[in-house]
Order: C-alpha cells, then sequence, then structure tokens
C-alpha cells in the first residue's frame, strides 16, 4: 500500500480519497474526457464512413427491370414498365414549376447544407417506435433516396442517405441537384419525373406548364395515392387544399406576388386516367386487382411497384378470364344497342370469379378496355345489392335460430323469444320472399333480428364493412353496395358449407430472386353454421332454377333468362350470383332497391354443371348505368328495350354464356 500510495491513476475512477457512495460518482474531468472520446471517436468513425461510401452512378434507376405479372398457370400475363422516365434540364423547367416544388417540400433549399438534422432525428424515432417515418427530408435528401438507395426504412439506409447527401451537396450545384430531384421523382400515374408527370396529368411538355399546374404536380409529391385527384372524390379535395396552400406558400416567400397568385382561383383539373396500351382488355384490370393485394400484404407502394424488378404470379385464369370477358361482350352484342335505345347507354358489367375451397379469385371483368374505360367493375362499391343480398338476412334468421337466444346482448330482441313455431314461420317467409322477390318479409326480419346482426353475418362472409349501409329500415332489402369481388366471396360461404376463406389475387411474389413475405393464407373460418349454409344453398338453388330458363326443346340444353321486374320498381341495379354445389348450382338473384316486386318465371333443370365443387368458382355479375363524371347511376328503365323491363335477364345470360364458353 505504502508503495502506490500517491500514485494517479490514468482513469481515477472509483475514485481516491472518497468515501461511500461520492467515490463511485465520476468527476468533472471524467464527464468531460469521457464525452470528448467519444466525440473523437464518433468523428473518426464519421470520416471513415464518409470516405468509404461512394456517390453511385445517377443513371442506375433508368436500368431498371419491368414488374412481370403471371397468370396462375405460370405463364406471362404482361410486362409493366420499365421505368417512365425522361430527363430534362432545367432550362425546359418553368421557374414557376421549380418555385412551386420548393415551397411545397424545401424553402431553403438554396441556404441548407443538404440535409435536416432535425428530420432525420424525427425519422429514426418514429422508426424505433414503428410510426411512419416519411417527411422532413430536404429536396437533396429526397433525390438522393430517389436517385442512390433502396426505398427500405432503416437506420443504415437512413445513414447512407445523410452521407450521401452531404457528399452530393458538397460535390453537386444546387441546381444540379434540384434537376436530379425533378427528374427522378415520383408523381403517380407511372410515372417518374416532371417530363413524364406533364403529359401523364395534362398531355403537354414540361415546358409548357403554367404555375398552377406545377403547384398541382409539387402537390403529388407529398404522395400520389393521396392527392392525385383522379383517384377519389377524397383525393380531389386534398388536392384542391394542398393546391391552393402552394400557391399561397410562394407568396409567403417572395416567389409570386399576390397579383400574379390571384390569377389561380380554378383548379387546373388534370386528363383523366389512362392505362398503357400493354394493359388493354381486362389486362389493366387484374393488374389493380393484383397491385392491391400486393399492397396490403408487403406494405409495398405504387412508387415502389413502378421502379419495376418485382415477379408477381397471380391467382387469375387465363382462358376463364376470357371467357367471361366473351360472355359480357356477346351478351352486350346480342341485347343492347345504345344507337336505337337511349335507355342502353351507359350500361356497364362488371363480374367476378371466386373459388370456394380458398378464395382465389380466378377471373373478373372490369369494364369493356382499361385503357378507356378506367375504373374497375368488378371491384367497385357503388352499386347497390338489392335482392341478392337477402340471403344474408336468410342466413341470419337460421343462424340465430341454432344459436338461440343472445344472453350477452345489449338489447332484447323479439328474435331471442320466439318458439320454434315462430322461428319455422319466419324462416318459411323469408324462403318465400325471396323467391317471390317480396320485400315486407325481410324488413320485418331486420326488425326482428337487429339490423346489426345481420350486417355483422355479411361482413363475417366476406363483405367489406365500409361498403354496408347505414342500418335503417331497408337495410335487409340491399341498400348496401359490395363489389362484384366481394359478393362472390361472400356467396361461396354458403357453397362450402359455411367456411368462409378472404378472397386473393396474388400466391407469391419476388424481387432480384428473393422471395417477398406477405402473402401467407389464413385457414377459411366458419362463419356459420354447415346446416345453414346448406338451407340457404338449397334455397338459392330453387331460386336459381327459377331464373334461368330452357327453351322448348329441352334436348339443346340453352338455359335463357326469364327474369322481369314490375315497370314501378326504380331499380338501379341487376345482379347474378352462380354457385357450385353437390347437387347443382345455386344461384343469388337480385336488383337494386326498389318499390315493386321480381318475378322469375319458371325452370326446368335440364342442365347441371358437371365440374368439381372444389374446382368451380362462384361468380357474381352485376350491371348497372353510370354516365362518366355523374355521381348518381342512372334508371334502367328499357334496358335492353321495353319488354325487358329493367334488364334483370342480361345478367343470368352473361352467367349462363359464361359457363358454356368453349
Amino acid at each position: 500500500m505504502k508503495a502506490t500510495k500517491g500514485r494517479r491513476r490514468f482513469i481515477d475512477y472509483p475514485r481516491q480519497g472518497r468515501e461511500g457512495p461520492r467515490r463511485w460518482l465520476p468527476s468533472w474531468r471524467l464527464w468531460l474526457g469521457t464525452l470528448s472520446f467519444g466525440i473523437l471517436c464518433l468523428a473518426g468513425l464519421f470520416t471513415v464512413v464518409y470516405a468509404t461510401i461512394d456517390i453511385p452512378n445517377e443513371n442506375e434507376i433508368a436500368g431498371q427491370e419491368a414488374t412481370v405479372y403471371y397468370w396462375a398457370d405460370g405463364s406471362q400475363m404482361v410486362s409493366v414498365g420499365a421505368v417512365n422516365r425522361q430527363n430534362v434540364t432545367l432550362d425546359k423547367v418553368p421557374d414557376s414549376v421549380e418555385n412551386s416544388v420548393i415551397a411545397a417540400e424545401n424553402a431553403t433549399f438554396y441556404s441548407d447544407p443538404g440535409v435536416s438534422l432535425q428530420g432525420i432525428a424525427r425519422a429514426v424515432v418514429n422508426m424505433v417506435s414503428g410510426e411512419e417515418t416519411q417527411g422532413g427530408s430536404t429536396i437533396t435528401q429526397q433525390y438522393v433516396k430517389n436517385t442512390y438507395l433502396s426505398q427500405d426504412q432503416t437506420i443504415t439506409r437512413k445513414v447512407r442517405e445523410f452521407i450521401l447527401s452531404l457528399k452530393v451537396s458538397n460535390q453537386k450545384s444546387k441546381p444540379e441537384i434540384l434537376r436530379g430531384y425533378l427528374n427522378t421523382s415520383w408523381f403517380g400515374r407511372g410515372s417518374y419525373g416532371i417530363q413524364a408527370a406533364a403529359h401523364a396529368y395534362y398531355g403537354i411538355d414540361a415546358k409548357n406548364l403554367n404555375p398552377s399546374q406545377g403547384a398541382l404536380l409539387a402537390a403529388l409529391l407529398k404522395g400520389s395515392e393521396q392527392f392525385d385527384p383522379g383517384l377519389s372524390k377524397a383525393n380531389h379535395q386534398r388536392a384542391v387544399e394542398r393546391w391552393k396552400w402552394i400557391l399561397d406558400r410562394q407568396v409567403a416567400t417572395g416567389k409570386m406576388s399576390r397579383q400574379e397568385r390571384a390569377k389561380y382561383r380554378r383548379f387546373p383539373e388534370p386528363r383523366t386516367l389512362s392505362k398503357p396500351t400493354s394493359q388493354a382488355g381486362q389486362i389493366g384490370y387484374l393488374v389493380d386487382v393484383a397491385n392491391k393485394f400486393v399492397k396490403a400484404g408487403t406494405g409495398l407502394t405504387d412508387k415502389d411497384l413502378a421502379r419495376g424488378g418485382y415477379r408477381i404470379h397471380t391467382t387469375f385464369d387465363k382462358q376463364r378470364t376470357r371467357r367471361l370477358e366473351k360472355a359480357v361482350s356477346d351478351v352486350r352484342r346480342e341485347n343492347l344497342d345504345p344507337k336505337e335505345r337511349t335507355a342502353d347507354a351507359f350500361v356497364e358489367f362488371g363480374a367476378a370469379s371466386v373459388r370456394p375451397k380458398d378464395g382465389a379469385i380466378v377471373a373478373l371483368y372490369g369494364g369493356t378496355d382499361a385503357t378507356r374505360h378506367f375504373s374497375n367493375n368488378a371491384d367497385t362499391s357503388a352499386v347497390p345489392a338489392g335482392s341478392a343480398f337477402k340471403p344474408f338476412v336468410l342466413a341470419t334468421a337460421l343462424q340465430q335460430q341454432v344459436d338461440g337466444p343472445d344472453e350477452d346482448a345489449d338489447r332484447f330482441d323479439d328474435a331471442d323469444d320466439m318458439s320454434p313455431v315462430d322461428w319455422q314461420n319466419q324462416v318459411g317467409d323469408l324462403r318465400g320472399a325471396l323467391i317471390k322477390a317480396q320485400s315486407p318479409p325481410f324488413v320485418r326480419a331486420g326488425q326482428r333480428l337487429g339490423l346489426e346482426r345481420i350486417r355483422d353475418l355479411a361482413v363475417d362472409a366476406g363483405l367489406r364493412e365500409e361498403s354496408m349501409a347505414p342500418l335503417e329500415q331497408t337495410f335487409p332489402l340491399g341498400t348496401s353496395a359490395p363489389s362484384a369481388i366481394r359478393m362472390a366471396s361472400a356467396y361461396t360461404t354458403f357453397a362450402n358449407g359455411g367456411l368462409h376463406a378472404d378472397p386473393y389475387a396474388v400466391t407469391s411474389m419476388t424481387y432480384d430472386g428473393k422471395k417477398i413475405r406477405g402473402f401467407d393464407r389464413a385457414k377459411p373460418q366458419q362463419v356459420v353454421d354447415a346446416g345453414v349454409a346448406q338451407q340457404v344453398s338449397a334455397t338459392l338453388e330453387g331460386l336459381g332454377w327459377r331464373t334461368l330458363g330452357v327453351p322448348d326443346d329441352a334436348a339443346a340444353g340453352q338455359p335463357v333468362a326469364a327474369g322481369r321486374t314490375e315497370p314501378g320498381d326504380r331499380m338501379k341495379s341487376a345482379w347474378f350470383i352462380g354457385s357450385p354445389t353437390s347437387t347443382g348450382p345455386e344461384f343469388g338473384a337480385g336488383s337494386g332497391p326498389g318499390t315493386g316486386t321480381e318475378d322469375w318465371g319458371g325452370i326446368r333443370p335440364d342442365r347441371a354443371p358437371g365440374a368439381d365443387a372444389d374446382a368451380e368458382p362462384t361468380t357474381a355479375v352485376t350491371m348497372f348505368r353510370n354516365k362518366p363524371g355523374a355521381p348518381e347511376l342512372l334508371p334502367m328503365q328499357g334496358v335492353g328495350g321495353d319488354d325487358r323491363g329493367l334488364g334483370t335477364a342480361l345478367p343470368p345470360k352473361v352467367w349462363s354464356a359464361y359457363q358454356k364458353a368453349p
């Protein structure tokens, strides 16, 4: 001890000459030394990283591969891309467009060092907490991310972004960075860069954009999926507000005078959405549906998909899709003549086939041509289900009979206190009313069962909750507006013994040869009792045979529709859903909400399907009238001729033609 007394240690910790807790409290010298050492280490690490990270080739994005979609049999459906990008120099971009972009994205662009420490710190915190990481980046950082990096939201990628942004800011001028940013940014509608965006939205070169149009394109940089005004009413509203803000922001930053701003009061509506010619016919609709499932399963965006390089394997059957398209085209050609009959104008069809066993979407019909009619009729939620919704009311009544009184219900329902005889009478009334297309028994059933129960069963069976109508007295009559895909999916529940498998359109996906996760399939769920499903199926089968008919020469085996709707009905849609059963096809035929009744006539079941129920899909066909740009559906009185009533014969014709198509 004496030999070492008085010797100073390099690090005086625990501290000498201190007793108790003070011995373990670091001195200010130790604090300062540790902090200084840490700063030196970070500076050294930064120097090493800065020196080892090189700026890649700016034009690598232009060489991206296209994204390829495949049919269910593995053959190629379509190749989308590669990247739609056309580089332009800044002298081909109006100053007003540059000012709009800078005002919207990075007002201090010309004075900042190329990075935002505050934005990066916020992004890192958000990544750790699992929240949204976008926002707060400078134009330089966004340019670096667009041009040199992947879109992964990781801390490693953020560090590379920070280093590269500093390097780019030191090695490139601000005009060069702005030019690169304008040429690599995603504007939606398949367009990378301001030149491609100008053509996609306004059909002109970038040099011809006016300040108002430039402000709208700048608004899209925040996210075209949220701000492309052509996608939805909500998008349109957001786009208008953002457009106004960008113009006002330029006034606030001194880039536009108030007099100039006053010229732009009318929103610069872009051209209607369009598809590339490679997506003509049904291909564009198939790609849209596949992309929805990709985005839902993986979190990828349209921007990510547009970069290309993906291999997407779908559930779509090439032959079934061709047959369905031919069936609609044949029925349209043989029964509609818009040049002679005004009522035949603006008639639209939508259809989808879903496999009951696993929910695979095997075919769909979205419209005449995806390059000319952009809206996907197979996936729209704007067409009321009408009588095709009534089987869910019947199923609710049958299921409540199986379950018995609901002891946990917040309120008392008449249905919980019904005798077995009352139950049988109600179910019998509903079955008869479904066949005869009578509405009052379904309204009474809604009052007894509770509208919430009916809605919940329909949603469990596969309909989307957001497509459900308000829970009003007419709810059981089909005021909800599910898509054809979802109607076909929900009807598979009855054909599959009460089991429901969520619909899906993509089986697998790869990028650069590596499998992308997000496509695992959940097991089918028992949403109604098997006996209930069987009883609903039996009722629908009887309805189907009353809806389809055969000519007098039954040996010909050609079913014809015999449906009609009373002239007083104010129907806005017509549906037909065909499902396979063990004994024959089950059907749900219906029309949109109205005041009249439907009479399906008679049928002799001379023709039964020969395919296995596991292989035969459930198919929903819908028909409606919609004038482009009009918010409401048009009436269907006289569609197909005055003798056709409201055109309810046509969806069954499509289904029959689809079944017989070679």
